[in-house]
């Protein structure tokens, strides 16, 4: 009889799961070493720098905020004064036309002499209006140039604060936000422009006192020609 020798083929497993895992926490770990802020915490003067740049970042934002509400403000004050100019020659009109109806003949004659004081009442009016709208202006476009100048130098703080975040302890510690350049070339521009942008930040007070110029002779044609 022959005998039949079969062949047994045996398989081995290698535990590839295992090891892959641990190249995994292995590259994990290299990787987090090798992150910038884990650079930056092993560093005391770059930790500190970040640290202090974040609560300069902190500030500006505060400050913004708060110059931001300041605006608002003035502009809501500068909006009533304009609704008190208006209501004010409104309430004024009416009353020249009511005293210009149904008077007598030597009365009518009185009052058309001195229609001048009614407009003087009414000029001196609107010029002190106006004069309170344009401190109101002026202290808007101050606090909006120190809101504009912050808000420039929270940006450069900013684009610091990042780049040292991604370069980590590679990053220069003497390096400070410039923006004195930028500031010098704005007001250089300010400089040129200076007639127009004065016209620009100040065109409601030039309304203002145009419309009082226009209403001045009022009083006349209501008190004599009506």
């Amino acid at each position: 009889m022959g005998e039949t020798k079969g062949s047994h083929s045996h398989i081995v497993e290698i535990p590839v799961e295992q090891e892959n895992t641990e190249n995994n926490v292995l590259t994990i770990s290299s990787a987090i070493q090798q992150h910038p802020m884990m650079e930056i915490s092993q560093s005391p003067g770059h930790f500190l720098l970040l640290k202090l740049w974040q609560r300069d970042e902190d500030l500006f934002a505060r400050r913004i905020t708060m110059k931001e509400t300041r605006l608002d403000s003035i502009k809501q004050e500068i909006f009533q004064l304009c609704c008190i100019f208006f209501l004010f020659h409104g309430f004024f009109s009416t009353i020249l036309f009511i005293s210009s109806v149904n008077h007598a003949e030597n009365e009518e004659h009185m009052k058309c002499r001195k229609w001048w004081i009614p407009s003087l009442l009414s000029i001196m009016t609107s010029m002190v209006v106006a004069l309170l709208v344009q401190v109101k202006l002026y202290k808007y476009w101050k606090v909006a140039c120190r809101l504009k100048r912050e808000a420039g130098d929270n940006r450069a703080l900013t684009r610091c604060t990042q780049e040292l975040r991604m370069k980590g302890a590679s990053f220069d510690l003497s390096k400070e936000p410039q923006i004195n350049s930028k500031r010098m070339k704005s007001s250089s521009v300010e400089i040129k422009w200076k007639p127009v942008t004065w016209c620009c930040q100040y065109l409601v007070t030039v309304c203002l006192v145009v419309f009082a110029g226009l209403v001045f002779p009022t009083p006349k044609l209501f008190l004599c020609i009506l």
